[in-house]
């Protein structure tokens, strides 16, 4: 495989820094596309980075570094090999020369980080509120001939782009690196200036979703971008997302999300068809597979297909069906096996949860049998409706009676328990 030589200037150029938890690819992404000249990931360990496996994801169109526990450790694409900078963290040569080797045509530099413990121009009392020492990388830049990269100005000098030329001017150094400044508002790369913090984020989203970013790190990085403003409502509401979907809907691009999601299960159904995974537990031959998703918005409120598929084993005296789910470590996503009456039956297309896929394999089953599924089109289950029913009354005397053991005996056939029994210690 030949290397990468494209060889990387340090001269004049706007640098995003490398940034725990903050340099992953959406941000790097979206450093280009306001202008960052290079771009620099997370500081990652050798001793991980030489654990993972390198594997070209043709989903997303990435290269991936994928731990044994097939967590993505580092990932990157073709839009920015030539202007990524890898920065591991070592203590050893041989370890740095085999991590470098092993991400060498992927990236267009290798930065080693191994000065932690050593002295440098900030003091161990010092924190990034304190200000940057434009005068020692000034002394420093005007007595060496290698390229010298300030850094630290967020805090003093860089609020917009112009600011970068300032800095630079201040410390006479060849580069400047951005890294609170650009964690705030990535636009500060801009030549024509800052951009409203809303577009910015948006923005960001949309490569967190293209790219499968996992959404622990796309809000962490929403998070300081927002701020002070992460008390108001919009921030409590993305402070409390649990998925890629709830942040897009927070911002107001749910429909986004849909139809970002439906491209790409659709490029998933089409690798499958071309190129099965034998892996897959959906391969074994006993099972009856069919490409089906459970959409919940297709149903009515509280009526799924594995009560259907319930009701229906109960009425044939059948045992009740069993589910099986794996989930597949490299992407987190979800299959299952139903059984029933000793057939097997599931669906093709993986889910983002255990309770998702119950629900298509219960559709699989349904389908291969002829049988209704409780879609809003269908004609309803009298069997599933009465039930609905019944419950809704018990839950509604829960509401009204006032006999605390009358309350609690309603209740707990309901699974709810009221509000005052949480009150009371044993």
């Amino acid at each position: 495989m030949p290397i990468n030589c494209v060889a990387l200037s340090f001269t004049n150029k706007a640098i995003l820094a490398p940034m725990v938890r903050v340099g992953t690819l959406p941000m790097r992404l979206l450093a280009l596309d306001y202008g960052a000249d290079i771009v620099y990931c997370e500081e990652l360990i050798d001793i991980k980075m030489l654990q993972c496996k390198r594997v070209v994801n043709d989903i997303l169109g990435t290269v991936d570094f994928v731990a044994p526990n097939e967590r993505v450790v580092f990932r990157t694409c073709e839009r920015e090999k030539d202007r990524v900078v890898f920065q591991m963290g070592t203590a050893d040569a041989e370890r740095a020369l085999a991590v470098a080797k092993l991400v060498e045509n992927d990236v267009a530099g290798i930065d080693v980080n191994m000065g932690c413990p050593k002295e440098y121009s900030t003091k161990k009392e010092e924190r990034p509120q304190h200000p940057v020492h434009c005068n020692v990388i000034k002394a420093i830049s005007e007595a060496v001939s290698i390229p010298v990269i300030a850094n630290g100005g967020s805090h003093d000098f860089i609020k917009e782009y112009s600011d970068l030329q300032i800095f630079q001017e201040a410390t006479s150094a060849s580069s400047v690196m951005v890294a609170r400044a650009a964690m705030w508002n990535p636009s500060v790369f801009r030549k024509e200036g800052l951009l409203p913090l809303k577009d910015v984020m948006q923005e960001y989203i949309k490569y967190a979703v293209r790219y499968d970013n996992h959404y622990t790190n796309t809000k962490y990085c929403l998070c300081q971008m927002l701020r002070e403003q992460l008390e108001n409502a919009q921030g409590k509401k993305l402070h409390a997302a649990q998925s890629l979907q709830e942040i897009c809907e927070v911002f107001e691009m749910g429909s986004f999300f849909q139809e970002a999601s439906d491209l790409l299960e659709k490029k998933k159904v089409s690798l499958q068809v071309k190129s099965p995974n034998n892996d897959d537990r959906t391969e074994d031959t006993d099972v009856i597979k069919m490409a089906v998703k459970f959409d919940k918005r297709e149903y009515p409120p509280q009526i799924t297909p594995k009560m259907y598929l319930l009701e229906w084993c109960r009425k044939e005296k059948l045992l009740q069906p069993v589910y099986e789910t794996i989930e597949r470590p490299r992407d987190r996503l979800f299959c299952s096996v139903v059984t029933v009456a000793g057939q097997k039956y599931s669906s093709t297309l993986w889910e983002k949860s255990k309770k998702l896929a119950e629900q298509a394999a219960a559709i699989a089953c349904l389908r291969t049998l002829g049988l209704p599924e409780g879609k809003r089109n269908e004609s309803p289950s009298h069997t599933l409706l009465n039930k609905r029913k019944r419950q809704d009354q018990e839950l509604s005397n829960c509401d009204e009676h006032t006999d605390s053991f009358a309350v609690d005996a309603v209740c707990k056939k309901a699974h709810f328990l009221p509000k005052e029994s949480l009150c009371h210690s044993s």
